[in-house]
């Protein structure tokens, strides 16, 4: 047999396969939606961490030259490379701690 006969039955071959699963795949119906969503977003009250680092957000650009949002921020890099988990004090029993 010809290399070049030989070619054009492997491409032959490839198309006819991808036509077949590609018809496979639209026959399929469509996965239902999510009712739920897939991920939880942890309100700002609990962590006060997270209530400032949400305040840094919202000045933008502003937020990198204020000290707070700076002192936060390596706060957040401490907690991430440590590695170590914690729990969150609620953040109504830490100001009455720090009252």
């Amino acid at each position: 047999m010809e290399p070049k006969s030989l070619a054009r039955i492997g491409a032959i071959g490839f198309v006819a396969i991808a036509v077949t699963m590609t018809a496979i795949e639209m026959s399929r119906a469509p996965e239902p939606v999510r009712e739920e969503p897939s991920f939880v977003i942890e309100p700002a009250g609990t962590d006060p961490l997270l209530a400032e680092l949400r305040r840094c957000q919202a000045l933008g650009a502003a937020g990198a030259e204020d000290r707070d949002c700076l002192a936060a921020w390596a706060e957040n890099r401490r907690r991430f490379f440590d590695g170590r988990v914690r729990t969150v004090a609620p953040a109504d029993q830490l100001a009455t701690e720090e009252n």
